[in-house]
């Protein structure tokens, strides 16, 4: 699922768990077994539950007003707005994560029940798919290292220029995209209000955040079944064990 939109174009959960089942049959059809890998978890909810309230609440003039008291007041007064209401929300959304922050409180505002409810809720249900879920892992160090080393890779590969083309076609630093970890850095730097040196401080510290918070996420879910990579010196023979923890757990379709 890579280059399925534009840019400028919104791409709501609902949107990507049509699209994914799309693949995931097209996938199944062939005789082949499909692999979800990713890190939001709520889309990957969006795969595996069966509750769907997004399309039950939705109101556009919540949202504006929502999104002018972000302007005006700040991300983070919008988001300690989560803290009483949702706990569960509020510590595992970034208060930069206006567009979710949102949600959660819309939900919130027209069911009067919170969205971790919801996905609590939706948990109890059958799943829509057999699936096995796998979590990796490592020492903690080891990731930060690597996901500093991945930043610095993803420069010399030429973010900067990819951010600047966009730019240069017309989209702004305001949409939802180029609001995305590794872009609103450097178009910061583009623009002139922090130097490349920063812009990559900040992108490396928040990524190694992000990744906390994703391990905080899915260390709750007690379906996943983790590996530790640490404990394998032989990537073969952790590739084995997971093929044999999943035998029989899923089928094709």
């Amino acid at each position: 699922m890579i280059d399925e939109v534009f840019p400028d174009q919104s791409f709501s959960v609902a949107q990507f768990r049509d699209k994914a089942d799309q693949y995931i049959h097209e996938i199944s059809s062939r005789g082949k077994l499909a692999i979800i890998a990713g890190g939001t978890g709520l889309y990957i909810n969006s795969l595996l539950n069966n509750l769907d309230f997004t399309k039950s609440v939705g109101d556009e003039d919540f949202r504006q007003k929502m999104q002018e008291i972000a302007d005006n007041k700040g991300n983070e007064f919008l988001y300690d707005r989560l803290k009483d209401i949702d706990p569960v929300s509020y510590h595992r959304l970034h208060p930069n994560d206006v567009r979710r922050v949102i949600r959660a409180l819309e939900v919130y505002e027209f069911t009067g029940k919170t969205i971790s409810h919801f996905q609590e809720e939706s948990k109890k249900l059958p799943p829509r798919y057999n699936y096995a879920y796998i979590g990796l892992t490592m020492d903690r160090q080891e990731l930060y290292d690597r996901i500093n080393q991945r930043v610095d890779a993803m420069i010399e590969k030429g973010l900067i220029e990819e951010v600047k083309n966009l730019l240069n076609m017309g989209y702004y630093r305001d949409l939802v995209s180029m609001q995305a970890l590794g872009y609103k850095e450097i178009v910061q730097y583009l623009e002139g209000e922090i130097s490349l040196e920063e812009a990559l401080f900040i992108l490396k510290r928040d990524s190694r955040h992000y990744a906390k918070r994703q391990l905080t996420w899915f260390r709750r879910d007690e379906r996943i079944k983790w590996f530790n990579v640490d404990e394998y010196q032989d990537r073969k023979i952790l590739v084995e064990n997971i093929i044999n923890d999943i035998a029989g757990k899923i089928y094709l379709l």
